[in-house]
């Protein structure tokens, strides 16, 4: 006897429910082996020095932790029916799951989240974090951003070799995350449009 469309459908929504289920289980466990490997660099580093190396100590501490990462990752913009190539360059991307984005400031500002959000949005990432070294407690640098909106991916174009290679791989309300706290949501805001119109392209920039 075979199963009616409804028990099918409904089969077919749990089996969803549970891939996303694991999706985002290893995506915490990525973030916090990523949060694990930073605190391990600024007990080292301290605050005060470049972002840059703040970056290329983390990558050591993530290929010693066995986790694939690739570095300033370049992500295309899509933008009135043309590619822009090289609009944006992610710090890391980290098992090809969490964008993280390096920072060597004196505080994050919204700024910051907001542009590690438009990573995700782009890049079709559900999880980013972003990571402030220049502070003398790292737990007070550290946000995580989650990506509540999931649509098409531009794909993307890692300009530097990373020690463990992965392969390569807007929106509705999202929300900013503290690693330790709870999430307040987060809408992107309405753009107002010109009453002139311009005659749409039809190829790409070379």
């Amino acid at each position: 006897m075979r199963p009616s469309s409804k028990a099918t459908s409904e089969m077919r929504e749990g089996a969803e429910k549970q891939a996303s289920a694991g999706s985002l289980l290893a995506e915490n466990e990525i973030t916090e082996r990523i949060i694990g490997a930073a605190i391990e660099v600024h007990r080292h580093l301290g605050p005060g020095i470049l972002e840059s190396a703040y970056e290329a100590c983390l990558c050591y501490e993530l290929s010693q932790s066995g986790l694939r990462f690739q570095r300033q990752v370049h992500l295309p913009i899509h933008y009135k029916g043309i590619n822009l190539e090289c609009a944006y360059t992610m710090d890391l991307l980290v098992e090809d799951a969490v964008v993280v984005e390096i920072k060597a400031t004196e505080a994050l500002a919204p700024i910051h989240s907001a542009q590690l959000l438009t990573y995700l949005k782009s890049s079709n990432k559900r999880v980013g974090l972003l990571i402030n070294f220049n502070v003398p407690v790292l737990e007070n640098g550290l946000k995580r951003i989650a990506n509540r909106y999931l649509g098409p991916a531009i794909p993307l174009r890692p300009s530097a070799s990373s020690a463990r290679q992965s392969p390569p791989g807007a929106g509705r309300a999202s929300s900013i995350e503290s690693p330790f706290g709870s999430s307040s949501p987060r809408s992107s805001p309405r753009l107002r449009v010109s009453a002139s119109k311009t005659a749409p392209i039809d190829k790409e920039l070379p």
